[in-house]
């Protein structure tokens, strides 16, 4: 059964959904997640945020990565974006606020309800400013299921990303992810993080206020 509780240098913890398969894989000296997304039935691949140790990433990807994704311009989330795209020969997306500062060009920009498409499978862009301008979120609703967040450092187990002690920048944060996320989805929605262990929207829901409340 599928937890979302990996560690470095461990293995990746695979969830099967009816017509999209999810990898996830934590690298890195930060902690990160790279997340593998397959379509089940016409096997395309995208990677989202090649972040660190590229020889596990390829060793997850094979040869056949059509897409990497990088969710913010953070370079813990990009270190093994060139060799990633130099293997495989991916396309690269990101947000065009954050991709000039992503060293590798970005091919494709994904903005606030963009459309992004993995084989028979879409997901849906949604644009969260505060950790950083360009920081962006994928939701997939199965259709058989509940829904899946890829939520990058906008929000985590116990809180929104890191502002670095801007209000302007935490309050811009926090409205976008109550607006876009809390308001629009059920509490059983997964959220897939940039680091640690998941959580669902419904576990997060009840703490809402006190997260306003510290400004963090």
């Amino acid at each position: 059964m599928y937890t979302g509780n990996v560690r470095v240098g461990g293995p990746g913890d695979v969830r099967e959904l009816p017509h999209l398969i999810i990898t996830k894989l934590a690298v890195g000296d930060y902690n990160n997640n790279s997340y593998l997304l397959r379509c089940r039935e016409t096997g395309e691949q995208a990677l989202i945020d090649a972040a660190a140790e590229t020889d596990r990433l390829l060793v997850l990807t094979g040869d056949t990565l059509k897409t990497v994704i990088t969710t913010h311009q953070h370079q813990d989330h990009w270190g093994s974006l060139a060799d990633v795209v130099r293997a495989t020969g991916a396309t690269t997306m990101a947000h065009p606020i954050d991709a000039p500062g992503i060293p590798v060009p970005t091919d494709v920009y994904l903005e606030e309800g963009s459309r992004l498409q993995i084989g028979k499978v879409h997901l849906r862009v949604i644009h969260l400013i505060g950790h950083t301008d360009g920081s962006i979120a994928f939701v997939y609703e199965d259709p058989e299921g509940t829904t899946h967040l890829f939520t990058g450092d906008c929000l985590f187990p116990g809180g929104v990303g890191n502002t670095w002690g801007d209000p302007a920048a935490f309050n811009s944060l926090l409205d976008g992810v109550e607006s876009k996320i809390f308001d629009a989805y059920a509490d059983e929605t997964w959220i897939y993080p940039g680091h640690g262990e998941d959580t669902t929207l419904g576990e997060q829901r009840p703490h809402l206020l006190a997260w306003r409340q510290r400004g963090w």
